[in-house]
């Protein structure tokens, strides 16, 4: 499937999600919408996988039986099940029953079947506890099947679940789709419920474009990016990951050069988008044995597997991105200002915790590693405790780039917001700046970022170029005189440079101009002297 039919693909589903969600509100619907994309892509993939491994065997259900194939074989083979399914266990790294499948689903649906609704919560349930090695508890709890928003008696939500997966069938059915494109159909839904959620967006995503250019630094060899991007990422860190999709275009990037990467590891506070993380990373083939994403607060770092204090066993990251919420408020404890992540820098102030986020995820960066965050402006000048935080990442030589972004790029925030760039052990003794603030396309929402705009700041950072007007490196002497304010516009103004006025060139144009008006006025005056009218003055 081309590019055109992928999008035409989400924007059918979007279509019947519009159509379809009656008195929910677009976000309650969502779930709905990406659990059954879900659950068709998990179906698809086993159903491939299921008649390979049976070959021959796999049986051919003949027209108006209604079930699906693996439901022929499960009833024909009854004594071979628990070896078929620890088989599919090792080959696919999960089973999903026959009347789970999204195909008896569907069938059910169309058939307006009286039991939909309860086979639906009893897949879910398993899809949950035993489909997989792991368990992915509360993967659907969001996903409320007795919600009066569906109807007020079971008959009422049974015929409107129908309804829905009816028409979800439907639209699939339109597409010669393969599994991988689901995925990217799962990723334009998720970004057009993100249009529509305002500033709830910032919660779960990160517009494409922004994420492509953070994932295309933290795929470039962390102290000669020059050399270009790595061949192996053993590990990537989120600690706010919203939906998974900065996660996987990092873990896109990086296969489109042809590297690899080794573990995925995010964490979220919001159990919604908690949940559309796991469904994300599993809707784009990434087994469940290589990513781990982690229910909890980041600020709080309740999460025991962060907490080591073994410096052999603390998990360390190659790469770290974030895109973590602007300026969010919290209310740290004194405690806090000893905790590890915290105590050589001092604590964000209650007002923002921008710098709070960028300490715990910095905490976690290896030595040779490479961090890449978004933030609001203002922790480049904001003084008090940011100052004091800024001045420290500085003194140490841990900002690597400064990248300016332009305004109104988010869902969000319309706010400029821009790109931090730390290491640990970072090769070059100045700061990069890059002022990209003009350089965008205006969309009728967002402005957008264009292939152009990405190329140019990621090939500007890659080999540390200098441009007037757009990029230049900084001393720490010239930081140091600024106070470490590292405002863009101090370093790298977009300004157009006022033109030169040749003094001496313009006087010679004022005097041949003077010189003309005296000559017309003259002529002038000779004409109304025939004619026995007043002269002009001057003549």
């Amino acid at each position: 499937m081309n590019d055109k039919d992928q999008k035409q693909l989400g924007r059918t589903l979007w279509n019947i999600a519009d159509q379809l969600r009656g008195a929910m509100n677009a976000d309650d619907f969502r779930d709905y919408m990406l659990a059954f994309l879900f659950l068709r892509y998990l179906s698809d993939n086993y159903e491939v996988a299921a008649k390979k491994e049976l070959g021959p065997d796999y049986p051919t259900v003949t027209e108006g039986d209604g079930r699906v194939p693996l439901a022929l074989w499960y009833a024909n083979n009854p004594d071979d099940i628990v070896d078929f399914e620890a088989q599919m266990r090792r080959k696919v790294h999960y089973v999903i029953k026959p009347e789970h499948l999204w195909a008896s689903i569907a069938h059910r649906a169309k058939n307006q079947h009286p039991d939909l609704l309860d086979t639906l919560r009893d897949g879910f349930k398993y899809i949950e506890n035993e489909s997989f090695q792991s368990t992915f508890g509360g993967l659907f709890s969001e996903i409320n099947l007795g919600s009066e928003k569906l109807g007020k008696t079971h008959a009422d939500k049974n015929r409107k679940l129908c309804d829905i997966i009816k028409e979800i069938a439907k639209g699939l059915a339109e597409f010669s789709t393969d599994i991988d494109v689901l995925g990217d159909a799962y990723e334009y839904l998720i970004g057009q419920f993100a249009a529509g959620s305002g500033k709830k967006a910032g919660e779960f995503y990160t517009p494409q474009r922004v994420s492509d250019i953070l994932s295309a630094i933290v795929t470039l060899d962390s102290q000669d990016p020059s050399t270009g991007p790595v061949k192996h990422l053993g590990s990537v860190f989120d600690f706010a990951c919203g939906s998974g999709s900065l996660l996987l275009n990092v873990r896109k990037k990086l296969k489109t050069s042809g590297g690899t990467i080794g573990r995925i590891v995010g964490q979220e506070k919001n159990i919604t988008t908690y949940n559309l993380a796991r469904m994300n990373m599993l809707l784009h083939g990434v087994k469940d044995s290589e990513f781990e994403i982690y229910h909890g607060d980041t600020l709080l770092n309740d999460w025991d597997h962060l907490r080591e204090t073994n410096p052999a066993k603390m998990p360390k990251f190659d790469a770290v991105v974030a895109n973590p919420p602007f300026s969010y408020r919290w209310e740290p404890k004194s405690e806090l200002g000893e905790d590890v992540r915290f105590k050589n820098h001092g604590l964000a102030p209650k007002s923002a915790a921008d710098f709070a986020f960028l300490l715990h995820g910095f905490h976690y960066l290896k030595d040779q590693g490479v961090m890449a965050i978004i933030l609001p402006h203002g922790v480049l000048f904001r003084g008090g405790a940011e100052e004091r935080i800024r001045t420290k990442l500085l003194q140490d030589g841990n900002i690597d780039t400064v990248i300016g972004l332009p305004a109104n790029l988010f869902y969000s925030t319309g706010i400029p917001v821009c790109i931090l760039v730390l290491k640990k052990c970072k090769k070059f003794d100045d700061v990069l700046f890059i002022n990209a603030a003009e350089h965008f396309a205006k969309g009728k929402r967002q402005n957008m970022l264009l292939d152009d705009h990405i190329a140019k700041i990621v090939d500007t950072y890659r080999h540390r170029k200098e441009e007037d007007r757009y990029a230049k490196r900084v001393s720490m002497e010239r930081i140091e005189a600024e106070g470490f304010n590292l405002n863009i516009s101090r370093y790298v103004s977009n300004a157009q440079a006022e033109e030169a006025i040749d003094l001496e060139a313009t006087h010679r144009d004022l005097v041949t101009i003077e010189e003309r008006i005296r000559t017309a006025t003259r002529n002038h005056n000779a004409f109304l002297r025939e004619l026995g009218l007043p002269e002009l003055p001057g003549g």
